[in-house]
């Protein structure tokens, strides 16, 4: 995402506003994950009275009130917003209250350029202000480093108010596979930027953790993700014959964004037997469609669709090397379809040693070997996922306030917030006047 950085200029085009959002619904929490030392666990955070010595301070509390700064959200279909809104969702089941600040809240956004889904908020710095103080939040999470992230940033940094931040896309990685003359290290310069007054970047394996952290990025923390495994199951598999019944067998599928970074033609270039579809949109869409003639591919789908889309393939191919975890491995999974990936982040990280899935620097190796796969073990893998261990995974990692200086913070400001609306009431007033005056 970008915002007022140095790529900004470049990756605006003007469009209309999108609708507003709706309010998050609680979800039922879903399954436990199991032993697997990559992923998170659903225990408890240890208590202050078992973790620290007789007579030190207790530590702070976990965050009640969270306020939620995202320039990707609902109605947007990718894994961010996948990503949150299923967090915020399982947060409001826990008790916790939410307030999600979005690009969707405001009239005035642009669209950003070959990503048109993602839209920019302008001219909102106000008005974040306002409803951070009007909230006073417990914490603070910036989710993405677009308009409305860079302005809470600075809102935070303004009144000092501590605030963590999230690592989605290798954002230098996408924009030098986009625009070529744009180098890493200036896409790396604007990340650090961004987050590196953070008090915690959240990142979704440890492979990107050490990545960040050979970038000089301080206070990474592990944040890891859940899959719906009720929506995505094997029983979902050979419905009505299954949707790829008229297909050449096996059936190797690629599931997302139909985009330059996600590598999809180092899918569609592979001899192999049966048939190839891609599943989804994109800008690279109409130019691979016509590449590869021989390649199906069968649009955007979602929901029960889309799932038996997943669960009707006898084999995911995961071909990009710039996402940070891939959301699409563990939907396939639970669906029973084996996976087959690069030595890259996500997959290096989800598939070994599973039996869900393989990677290798030789994608066909990996696909052909995927195929002796059992499906039972692909659905294991996603057993250990749940969207609730995410949410307190998340929550933990949050960086609210002590009770006390919480306090202390809300009461100072409730005097500026007084005098804020003071000022801007008489500026009202004041343009009330002069249009007066001119009329007459």
């Amino acid at each position: 995402m970008l915002g007022h950085g140095p790529f900004a200029t470049i990756l605006l085009t003007p469009a209309r506003p999108p609708p507003l959002r709706q309010a998050a619904r609680p979800l039922p929490s879903g399954a436990t994950r199991g032993q697997n030392p990559l992923v998170s666990t659903d225990a408890q955070a240890p208590s202050a009275e078992a973790d620290s010595p007789q007579g030190a301070p207790e530590a702070a509390p976990l965050a009640q009130k969270i306020l939620l700064v995202t320039d990707a959200w609902e109605p947007q279909v990718n894994g961010v917003v996948r990503t949150l809104s299923n967090t915020m969702r399982e947060l409001t089941a826990l008790g916790c209250e939410i307030e999600v600040i979005s690009p969707a809240d405001y009239p005035r956004t642009v669209p950003l350029i070959t990503y048109s889904e993602i839209r920019l908020a302008l001219g909102a710095r106000q008005d974040v202000e306002d409803r951070f103080l009007s909230f006073a939040p417990d914490a603070v999470h910036i989710a993405t480093e677009g308009t409305l992230g860079w302005d809470a940033r600075a809102i935070c940094l303004k009144h000092k108010f501590p605030f963590t931040t999230s690592y989605h896309t290798q954002f230098p990685e996408y924009v030098h596979a986009r625009f070529s003359w744009i180098p890493l290290w200036a896409g790396y310069r604007y990340m650090h930027a961004f987050h590196d007054r953070s008090g915690r970047v959240m990142v979704a394996t440890p492979t990107m953790q050490e990545q960040l952290q050979l970038q000089g990025f301080r206070n990474t923390a592990l944040w890891s993700r859940g899959v719906d495994i009720e929506l995505f199951h094997p029983s979902k598999r050979g419905i009505d014959g299954g949707v790829f019944k008229d297909l050449p067998k096996p059936v190797f599928a690629y599931v997302g964004r139909v985009a330059v970074e996600k590598n999809i033609e180092a899918f569609l270039k592979l001899d192999l037997p049966g048939s190839k579809v891609v599943v989804g949109d994109g800008p690279a869409r109409e130019e691979l469609s016509a590449q590869y003639p021989d390649a199906i591919f069968a649009g955007s789908k979602f929901g029960e669709e889309l799932a038996r889309h997943y669960a009707d393939a006898d084999v995911f191919v995961f071909p990009s090397f710039t996402d940070t975890f891939g959301l699409v491995i563990l939907e396939a999974a639970a669906c029973g379809t084996p996976v087959a990936g690069f030595i890259a982040p996500g997959p290096k990280d989800i598939l070994p040693g599973t039996g869900a899935g393989i990677v290798d620097r030789d994608l066909r190796k990996a696909c052909l070997e995927a195929l002796e796969l059992s499906r039972e073990g692909a659905r294991a893998l996603a057993e250990r996922y749940s969207w609730r261990a995410c949410a307190e995974e998340f929550r933990r990692n949050l960086e609210p306030l002590p009770k006390e200086g919480k306090r202390r913070f809300w009461k100072k400001l409730a005097d500026l917030r007084a005098r804020a609306r003071e000022r801007r009431r008489l500026a009202r007033e004041k343009r009330r006047e002069e249009k007066q005056m001119r009329r007459s």
